[in-house]
């Protein structure tokens, strides 16, 4: 391997290229998703582990008062080592379980009656917005760069 090979693989470069396969939405009530990790190459790599998590960044606020946060809803991780030759493709099925968080207007708007009605107004007014994706991220030996994907996904 050329000294410009070792610089490119180092960066990512030619390297591992990760791609999410998962399904465009999910029932909440399953609290799990079904998918699957697919991973190429243009040059031999070696892989040390797999890491995907579902996540949601949940928003409220308006203008300039609007804050971002992120929650991690679950993970799950594959720790075997193993080689990835040029040209192959490995597939990873998985089945990454998560749990919901309930701000406390969802909780209350999910309770009926006039305390439901506040919560949805609660919901309304705080401009509460959540967006779930799924991530991958690839641990791959020798890289400064770790390849990834991210997805989002609707839950119904």
């Amino acid at each position: 391997m050329g000294f410009f090979d070792k610089v490119k693989n180092k960066l990512g470069i030619g390297g591992v290229k990760v791609t999410l396969q998962i399904p465009g939405h999910v029932a909440k009530e399953s609290e799990q998703v079904e998918g699957k990790v697919v991973l190429t190459t243009k040059s031999e790599q070696e892989i040390i582990e797999v890491e995907i998590k579902f996540v949601e960044e949940f928003t409220k606020g308006r203008g300039d008062n609007t804050s971002t946060e992120s929650f991690d809803l679950g993970a799950i991780k594959f720790s075997d080592t193993y080689a990835i030759k040029p040209g192959e493709v490995k597939e990873i099925p998985f089945i990454l379980p998560f749990k919901l968080l309930k701000s406390k207007a969802d909780s209350l708007a999910e309770k009926g009656g006039t305390l439901g009605a506040i919560g949805k107004m609660s919901k309304f007014a705080s401009n509460e917005k959540s967006k779930y994706m799924v991530e991958a991220n690839v641990d791959v030996k020798a890289a400064v760069l770790d390849p990834s994907d991210k997805k989002d996904i609707k839950l119904i």
